[in-house]
């Protein structure tokens, strides 16, 4: 485990839209560097930044062209490594976003794989033996190179998958994954990873980390292969390089060799309970006032996850991310500092999405932009302040990357940092807790003290901090078994919380920190 990884806080930046510094109307990397003591003074130490490479921008850089160069519109090589060394010199990380699974269809090797004559590139990618072959179980494309097959695609029509072989094969076209084009394909992920390790970055996010091994099992074995192979490279190499997988099976990426895996909320895992439940027009996310639920249903299948794990990696826990809803979209600003309060002391590295400290809205009247579709609300410019485009750029509205939110009473940095009780202060404050206290740094200290079907109140506990939350409309009161050996000191506190003669009394919609 990487040792900097003990008290890392991410902040994830979609680049387009953070900070635009030379007026084109989207993001880049000096936009970047000139926030970064926003980032650090936020509580955020370490950085997760989405595909930057050189891209068509068909799936907003997911589908990439070029994995060791930047794309135009964010800078060059050079400009990203200066990146790094002003995230460094602030002692701060930065994580790439690694797209191992797939390229774009306008990728060098995918155009050579595309050709007729054979060639090393032939292989690189999964091509069926016909053009009236199509591959069962996968989506594919026919009909559009001069290739005799059919290739697999690992997402949109433009992003052919790449070859890392299949568990069993059992056609003639399928190679398996010790064949010696499979191998050549691992080699060139290592290669792109030691690249950008070489210039500075920290590690990688890793997109659709499961996707490599086509017709792999239950327990995704030939995809865990690899990734323990590759989590070796780096032992042997870069030691404090961090891998996080976008897996969210984190009894399976944690013992691959990810040191961190994400809690997400696409897998039916209750993860999307907290804060964005949201179905036919009723409002039932558990940190909502009014809604009906316990914490046991993010419990009862965090925790399994959590305990399988907790020894050996992170299971991590976000406010959201370029793929979600933004949880100001089912959340009102004070039900937001009871859902960040808790997030941010639980255990495993938090990662927080540009723009949801300060409760940004999700644009669900926006088209869709480089392949967003329903995402492409939650990816709309930062909101800075009060001056032109909310301070992203100083282009004309219509050359921004998406518009900028101009609905009344526009949540920006600069009115929340006036305001001591904005969500952002609570950020800030929670964060400062978090930083200054070396049991939040510890991972296998959770313990839950309080947490009743039907009861909206929970407690928990890491190391001598108790954690007590009533996201309700009414007063609720909680008492521990066995009784503390001594009265608790309240450190901090969101609403009102007391406690009396062996009793926490917790105000609605409150949050406390007490330490014993």
């Amino acid at each position: 485990m990487p040792k900097w990884l003990k008290d890392a806080v991410f902040y994830e930046i979609y680049p387009q839209s953070f900070m635009d510094s030379n007026g084109d109307g989207i993001g880049d990397f000096q936009g970047i560097i000139e926030k970064l003591d926003y980032i650090r003074e936020l509580g955020c130490n370490a950085i997760w930044m989405n595909p930057c490479y050189d891209s068509p921008f068909q799936d907003a850089g997911y589908d990439v062209r070029d994995y060791k160069k930047t794309a135009e519109r964010y800078g060059s090589n050079e400009d990203l490594v200066r990146l790094f060394e002003e995230v460094h010199r602030r002692g701060m990380h930065i994580l790439l976003d690694l797209v191992p699974g797939h390229t774009s269809e306008q990728h060098a090797w995918f155009l050579e794989s595309s050709r007729a004559e054979h060639n090393q590139y032939s292989d690189r990618y999964i091509w069926t033996d016909n053009w009236f072959h199509a591959p069962e179980g996968l989506k594919h494309v026919a009909g559009e190179s001069e290739r005799n097959g059919v290739y697999v695609l690992n997402f949109f029509k433009c992003q052919p998958a790449l070859n890392y072989g299949f568990l069993n094969p059992e056609q003639s076209w399928q190679k398996g994954m010790d064949d010696p084009a499979c191998i050549a394909t691992r080699e060139a992920l290592k290669d792109i990873m030691r690249f950008w390790l070489d210039k500075g970055c920290d590690g990688f996010r890793v997109d659709m980390a499961d996707s490599l091994v086509k017709n792999d099992d239950e327990k995704k074995t030939g995809t865990c292969r690899i990734w323990r192979e590759i989590r070796q490279m780096l032992d042997d190499c870069y030691p404090e390089a961090a891998l996080v997988s976008e897996w969210n099976r984190p009894e399976l990426a944690i013992p691959a060799g990810f040191h961190m895996d994400f809690c997400l909320d696409w897998v039916g895992n209750g993860y999307n309970l907290l804060m964005r439940d949201m179905k036919n027009g009723e409002n039932n996310s558990f940190f909502h006032k009014d809604s009906t639920r316990s914490i046991l249903d993010f419990f009862d299948d965090y925790l399994k996850g959590y305990e399988r794990t907790k020894e050996q990696g992170h299971y991590c826990l976000i406010t959201g991310n370029h793929d979600t809803v933004r949880a100001s979209a089912c959340l009102d600003a004070q039900e937001l500092k009871l859902a960040y309060a808790f997030l941010f002391t639980m255990p495993g590295n938090p990662f927080l999405y540009y723009g949801d400290e300060i409760g940004m809205r999700y644009q669900s009247e926006l088209i869709t932009k480089e392949g967003g579709y329903t995402r492409t609300g939650s990816r709309t410019p930062m909101q800075w302040d009060d001056t032109k485009n909310c301070g992203f750029s100083t282009a004309d509205s219509e050359q921004l990357y998406l518009p900028v939110d101009i609905t009344p009473n526009t949540p920006t940095v600069a009115a929340q940092e006036k305001d001591k009780d904005s969500l952002l202060n609570v950020v800030k404050a929670i964060l400062k807790i978090r930083r200054e206290n070396e049991a939040f740094h510890i991972n296998e200290n959770l313990e839950t003290l309080y947490a009743k079907e039907n009861e909206r109140a929970f407690a928990y506990r890491r190391g001598d901090f108790l954690m007590m939350c009533n996201p309700s409309g009414k007063e609720a009161a909680i008492e521990i078994s066995p009784e503390l050996s001594k009265v608790p000191e309240k450190i901090y506190e969101i609403g009102a919380a007391a406690y009396t003669d062996g009793r926490f009394i917790l105000g609605e919609q409150s949050f406390a920190v007490w330490q014993i």
